[in-house]
Parts: structure tokens; sequence; C-alpha cells
């Protein structure tokens, strides 16, 4: 897959972006405007952060048990260019989101001293801001939809009426899950012995770091970035926290508007059209390209809009930037100036009661002493190799230092991250691995959801004239599958992009009931290289929904 530095805002305005194709958490999310881009957030919680009561396994070294503000440690402000002949850790981790806290339990387990620092909450962006509280709402907005759905309830035999929803104690339903998964992040990492290091994390040289305002400074083998990516707003919207706001304003639910304006049609942009909608939002979508969801494989798209935008109260415009917004106030609506993307001519003015930035989201990387070692960011983002090994400004590899998640600009999903950060620490422990990017997948949490895994069609056939080999496509649909007719949710579509010469699997793209669950079995195809001829001899329950995946195996017609 091609390496794309940019991508397009809606607003009109260039920021950076990861790998070309759909990708996001959705923060979960990076809702931009071009084709090349996708969504950011995934959540990739490890199953410590759920069940940190069972865990058994130790830190061969026995470590204690600390949360603490670091006292001064042993390394000194001086001689900040030298590296130190002795270590207070073997690994030193700046961030403790998904990313860092994946990183970290993987260094445990292979015996490292480890310590992570964190300047803000643990959790990062995804638990706290991010995937967690965002499937806390869509999970209501799941249930007001079917609630409310008359038709499909009656051919179930159900009746239902008068369903209603009570504002506050939704959005302390999201806010109790991220505190819940915070806490049990924090509670693993202290369990296994992990160093939670409060205060922001500065380096000032090899294999130093300043911790805090003050002058802490503690030393380790290696260290690895992980600082996360904060929301991109575009010059010229004014972002008030109330009636202008970024997804992180907007997963407090703080009110539900009559009428709200998306700007930006990606995940997040598509994830929160869900959500209000279904709690009784009209949505209008600003969108910089011609076409609504850019990012994703264009006949899922074309499928998606189908079901998830046309029949619900959304509108839209296309074509368009959001050249400027502004709050409302003193009695008037949030304004937005429309301009053509091409002609940058005026097109409209919108007058609506709120407006969400679903434009995408930037690295947080700022402040960290990376002018220290010689680094320079290109656009924000830490330059890596592909095994995350930073890169200085002479094109030269600064030793044992990491950069992994939203901060490098691969792939911006929690879950990669979390590879990321586990790849890195394979390396430093002695094997080396280089992590597979095409085989990670990524999710759209709409009802019904969308994934991926691999390549889009496009990209498939632009592969193929390169490098001389042809590309075959099958699909199938729920609606030939029982167990979602038997839900009545036969919409949907999956999609096998192949190499008929070999089986290779290029990309499989879903949409339909449990998209989200279902694209696992291609993601592990990919990463173990399985084949398409091999793969469909695999055994499914039945009646299931992984049987849209056997059938869509089965349907592959592979020459060798």
């Amino acid at each position: 897959m091609t390496l794309s530095p940019m991508s397009l805002s809606s607003s009109g305005t260039s920021y950076p972006a990861a790998i070309s194709g759909p990708r996001h958490c959705p923060l979960f999310d990076t809702t931009t405007a071009t084709a090349t881009s996708f969504n950011l957030r995934f959540c990739a919680l490890r199953r410590e952060a759920f069940a940190f009561t069972s865990i058994r396994h130790r830190s061969k070294r026995n470590h204690p048990i600390r949360w603490t503000h670091f006292n001064a440690i042993s390394a000194a402000l001086s001689d900040n260019n030298t590296s130190p002949k002795s270590f207070d850790y073997d690994l030193l981790i700046i961030g403790a989101g998904v990313g860092g806290h994946g990183a970290a339990l993987h260094a445990v387990e292979k015996g490292l001293k480890t310590a992570i620092v964190e300047g803000d909450v643990v959790g990062g962006t995804c638990v706290n801001r991010g995937c967690v509280p965002s499937k806390a709402l869509l999970a209501v907005s799941g249930r007001m939809r079917e609630l409310r759905n008359d038709h499909h309830l009656k051919s179930l035999g159900l009746q239902v009426s008068n369903a209603g929803y009570d504002r506050q104690a939704v959005a302390d339903h999201a806010n109790n899950l991220a505190s819940k998964i915070r806490g049990n992040l924090t509670s693993s990492m202290k369990a296994l012995g992990v160093d939670i290091l409060t205060g922001f994390g500065t380096i000032l040289g090899p294999q130093k770091v300043k911790v805090g305002s003050s002058n802490n400074v503690v030393t380790a083998k290696d260290i690895i970035i992980a600082t996360g990516s904060v929301p991109f707003v575009p010059k010229g919207i004014e972002v008030d926290g109330k009636t202008v706001i970024t997804s992180d304003h907007a997963l407090k639910l703080e009110t539900v508007p009559d009428w709200i304006a998306i700007v930006g049609s990606g995940y997040i942009g598509l994830e929160f059209s869900d959500v209000y909608t279904a709690l009784g939002s009209e949505v209008t979508f600003v969108e910089a390209l011609d076409q609504l969801m850019p990012g994703f494989d264009p006949e899922i798209s074309k499928l998606a809009q189908r079901v998830l935008i046309n029949p619900r109260n959304i509108d839209y415009h296309t074509g368009v930037f959001a050249s400027k917004i502004t709050p409302a106030r003193d009695g008037k609506p949030v304004m937005i100036e429309l301009i053509d993307a091409k002609t940058k001519e005026q097109k409209d003015t919108l007058e609506v009661d709120a407006a969400l930035i679903a434009t995408g989201r930037a690295p947080f990387t700022q402040g960290l002493g990376l002018e220290n070692i010689d680094v320079a960011t290109q656009r924000g983002f830490v330059p890596v190799d592909e095994r995350m090994r930073v890169i200085d400004a002479n094109g030269n590899l600064v030793p044992h230092l990491y950069c992994i998640g939203d901060a490098n600009g691969k792939m911006m999903l929690a879950h990669a991250a979390s590879a990321q950060g586990i790849s890195v620490v394979e390396q430093v422990t002695g094997r080396d691995h280089v992590l597979n990017h095409l085989s990670i997948p990524a999710a759209c949490f709409t009802h019904p959801e969308i994934s991926m895994v691999g390549l889009t069609e496009p990209q498939a056939r632009e592969k193929g004239e390169k490098e001389g080999f042809d590309v075959s496509v099958a699909k199938t649909s729920f609606k030939a599958n029982t167990k979602a007719l038997a839900e009545n949710e036969g919409e949907g579509l999956a999609k096998l992009i192949y190499r008929p010469d070999s089986g290779e699997i290029l990309g499989v793209h879903i949409f339909g009931l449990h998209a989200a669950d279902l694209i696992h079995e291609a993601s592990n195809a990919i990463a173990l290289g399985t084949r398409i001829q091999d793969i469909k001899f695999a055994v499914h329950a039945h009646p299931t929904l992984s049987e849209v995946l056997d059938e869509l195996f089965k349907s592959a017609k592979v020459k060798a």
C-alpha cells in the first residue's frame, strides 16, 4: 500500500494522514475528505484491561509495584548529549494510551524493567475521548433504532411503544465505561510491576527523559514515544466547546441539538451521525470531495450511503469546504460559510444549532524535546522506518528510540498502536519483527457496521497493473445467510479482492450485521499468509454470520 503523507480535510485545509485506504477509531476515527483518508481510532484493549485480577505472569525481575510522582533518580541534567552508563529502566514508554499499555504489558512478559510516563490520564484518547465512550453512545443509538423501527419489530412479532431516552443517563453510561476501563488499565499495569510516572515526558538526550516540570530525570536502555493525537481543527473554524465542538466534546453529550452539521464524512462523522439521528437530531454533512465516505471501498460506500444516509434525517453538501465556522452567540445560530472545493468561490451559508468538526486527528508531538536528539517532525509526525525506529533530520536512525501509534502516522488506530508497541518490544528483546499493516483491520460502528482489511478494489487493481498480475473480486450477500435472515437483518454485503493466480487475499470489505466482528477471519488469514484455496476448507458453525465469510471464500475462483 502506498504511503500518503497528506490528506485533505473537509474544510479544505491539508493535514497529515496515514496510509491510503480506510482506517481510524474511528478515536476512534479520523474523518477525512480525501479518497485516501480514513478514520483514525479503534480500540484494541488487551484482556488484562478487563480481567486484571486474574493476571498470573509477573516480571521475571520481581519489581515492586509503584504509582508515584517520580522522585529524582540517578541521571543528571548535565551531559545530555552522551548516553548514560547504567539505566533506571530497560524500557521507558512516553504515553499511557492503548499503544503504550500494550507495549508495557508485553515488555513485562519479556522480563523488562518497565516504566510508563503519562502527563494526562491513563488510557489516552481511545479510552477517555475515543473508541470506548463512543461505543457506549453507539450502543444506545443501536437500541433506539431497534425500538423505534416498527416495521422491523412487527416482522418479529413484537410491539413496543413510546421508546425514549434520558440524555444525562446516556452521557453517564459513556463516562462510567471510560472510568471503568481506565481504572482497569491502571490496575493491570500496577499488578504487573510497571512503574507509572506522572508528568509530561521530555527527551533530554540519548536514553534520557525528564518527567514533569522539575529536574526529575530517568534513564532507559530503550525509549518508546506513544503520545497519540488530538482532534484536528482546520483554520477558520472557531471551537467554543458548546455549539462548535470536536469529538472530545461530543462524547460528553451535553446537548442533543435539533440540527447539527458534521464537517467530514469519515469514520468519526458517520458514527456521530448514527448517534445524533437515533436521538432525534437532523444532520447535515459537509464533505470536501464529490462523494460521501471517500475513504471506503467505492462499492461498500455506495451501499452504505443507501442504508446509513438516504433513509435517515440526513442531508449533505459535497465538493465544498467549510471555510469559516462561527459559534452561536447573541441569539444567532452557528454560521457555516461554504466555498467550492475547486474554485474556492462562495457557495452557501448554513445556519444550524451546532457543528461537529470531524476532520480527523493531528499527532501530539509538541514539547517532546525532539530537537535535543536532532529529530524533525514531518507535519507533526515523528518519522520512523518499518520497524518503528525513529529517523533523525539527516536520515539516520536514532539508537534506542522508537515511536508508535498516532504520533508516527503509519496507521492511526488504537489497536495498530498496540501492535506496533508489541513489535518494538520483540525487537529490543532480540527478535526481529516487522508488522504487516495490511493485515490490520478497521471498523466503523454504525448500524449496520462497516469493516475492512487490506486494499480497496481500486488500490488492488492499481497494484496489479504495476506488478503485472490480475485481480478478481468475489461477493456474497447477507440476504443468503440464515442467521441474518432470522434477525431480519439481511441488508449487507461481503467483498473479497484477491489474486486468481495464487489465491492471495488482497482485501476484504464487509457491510452488514456485526461486520466489525466478522472481519478478523480475513485479517488473520492475511497476517498468516493463508491462501484462499486453503481457507475455503475451514468449517463454520451453522447457522452463524461467519458463514458469510465461508461462502465468500468458497465463491472465489483460484487458478492454482
